[in-house]
């Protein structure tokens, strides 16, 4: 039985390089320091569901038989690794989002020091925009790993591709691993801008009108 169940866990061949990328995604999130210690969580779509980090485990330890299919049905396989205890928002963002081919969790210094204080990212520069609207938004608190946390985060990535958990951290998405951990990256570049303009007294705030012609101009920036 126990042959069985490692045969039935075992990477297929045509998802390894997935799980490497995986872990490539994971290690590169803790040793830039978006995410401390075992914080946070990456995963990544694949066919009938999505595969994801393990709960409890240092990054620079996986391998890829530790990386966790989770179905669309929210099963794992037989002899499988515990998913991130966040699985269920990762799962309720890809029913919810099907241009979405991947998600980053992290808990970024700047990005959680705002979310802890209850704060959004206004329109205080052009390239909030990148999240995909005029404010990166917070998500108002839940206790991690609960379908009621899950729910609140798919309401605000409605017409976002990122958001800051309050009291948690900052969540984002992208079509792959990469542009999911870039945007992660910008979040945090931007939260701590923001956080120094919060230090100097705040300032103005880009209109609803010229944040409207950003994002039309986002829709056809950079290398199509």
């Amino acid at each position: 039985m126990d042959k069985l169940l490692r045969k039935l866990d075992a990477p297929k061949e045509n998802d390894r390089a997935l799980r490497r990328t995986v872990i490539e995604a994971a290690l590169a999130m803790s040793r830039e320091g978006l995410s401390p210690g075992r914080s946070g969580n990456i995963s990544t779509r694949t066919v009938g569901g999505m595969l994801i980090t393990p709960t409890g485990m240092t990054y620079d330890v996986l391998r890829e038989e530790n990386i966790v299919f989770v179905g669309e049905n929210g099963k794992t396989r037989p002899g499988s690794l515990q998913p991130s205890s966040e699985w269920q928002m990762h799962n309720a963002l890809y029913a919810m989002r099907p241009e979405t081919g991947a998600i980053v969790h992290c808990h970024s210094m700047d990005a959680t020091a705002l979310a802890c204080a209850g704060r959004p990212i206004p329109a205080f520069h052009y390239m909030v925009a990148v999240a995909g609207g005029a404010d990166i938004p917070l998500v108002p608190y839940a206790t991690f790993g609960t379908r009621e946390l899950a729910m609140s985060v798919v309401a605000a990535l409605k017409d976002r591709k990122a958001a800051l958990l309050a009291h948690h951290g900052q969540i984002a998405c992208g079509p792959d691993l990469a542009a999911a951990l870039d945007l992660a990256r910008e979040v945090e570049t931007l939260a701590g801008q923001y956080c120094r303009v919060l230090q100097i007294g705040g300032g103005p705030l880009l209109d609803a009108a010229e944040m409207r012609r950003v994002l039309e101009k986002f829709q056809g920036y950079g290398q199509q």
